[in-house]
């Protein structure tokens, strides 16, 4: 019971950490390219975790651990961020967030496919609600954003959910920090290329919001928030504590509507609330 109480506080805090996300994504992409931005993030990530293995001493992986940890990498490290970024140029992040409502399914089904869960029926039952919830206003919504855009954050959310999934599944053997700290390290050259490409030829002239939006996506939204969800998804199991990635959506709409000014509709609060509900009793039923 203790065990399950603490993945539960521990992945509340990574969803906490999360809903930050895509606001910051969308501040900072206004002035950073997609591929900028993604690249600078993860070598800021990287060199913080690497400089963590190297102080606490972590013993390397195993060989056999390397292809889930690029499949982490190539998740939650480029997929994900990437995809975002490049979808928020053209979509608010109020938009986007109703889509990270999907996470929650994208996360358990890989938990499923690569963790070995079997949740019951009644689970499945309020996950899928959810979700065709979220796919449900989203396609009620249309104007909000193309369907190339909408493609987009799909992808990413099913990328999200696979590096969840499985980081959740190293993590029973390497440890939660530690997972993301080694899949950074793993993405590291990638993303030094892709900042010797993509910066910007003039970065004195990005103003203060850009830069504190890159700051958070690369201390909290690629660290430290990973550090809390992968020792929660550990705890508590990937499905059931995955679920609470359906309060991301209202915590990112109260940022979006603070931070970025963007207009948050009674209609929006309202099927995120009831997407919400869903998360309780597919909690109540896991």
């Amino acid at each position: 019971m203790r065990r399950g109480a603490t993945g539960w506080g521990h992945g509340m805090m990574g969803v906490v950490i999360f809903s930050g996300s895509l606001p910051a994504t969308k501040l900072a992409v206004a002035d950073f390219s997609a591929l900028s931005l993604t690249g600078a993030r993860a070598v800021i990530a990287a060199a913080i975790g690497t400089a963590l293995l190297l102080i606490f001493r972590q013993k390397r992986p195993a060989r056999s651990d390397l292809p889930k940890l690029l499949i982490v990498s190539g998740g939650v490290v480029i997929g994900f961020p990437l995809l975002t970024a490049l979808a928020l140029r053209h979509v608010t992040a109020a938009h986007s967030l109703v889509f990270a409502g999907l996470l929650p399914l994208s996360t358990a089904s890989f938990g499923v496919l690569r963790g070995g869960e079997r949740p019951g029926p009644g689970f499945w039952l309020f996950a899928l609600g959810g979700s065709l919830l979220v796919m449900g206003f989203a396609a009620w919504q249309g104007a909000a954003g193309s369907r190339g855009d909408d493609l987009l954050l799909v992808g990413a959310i099913l990328l999200c959910g696979l590096g969840y999934a499985e980081g959740a599944v190293l993590a029973r053997r390497l440890g939660g920090w530690q997972v993301i700290c080694w899949a950074l390290l793993l993405a590291l050259p990638a993303a030094v290329a892709v900042v010797a490409v993509a910066w910007p030829a003039r970065w004195n002239g990005v103003p203060t919001g850009a830069w504190l939006g890159l700051g958070y996506v690369s201390l909290f939204s690629m660290l430290i928030g990973f550090m809390f969800w992968y020792r929660g998804l550990l705890l508590g199991g990937i499905a059931v504590v995955g679920q609470l990635q359906l309060l991301q959506p209202l915590l990112g709409l109260l940022l979006a509507a603070l931070i970025l000014h963007e207009p948050v509709g009674w209609t929006t609060l309202a099927v995120t609330a009831l997407v919400v509900l869903c998360v309780a009793q597919a909690r109540r039923h896991a």
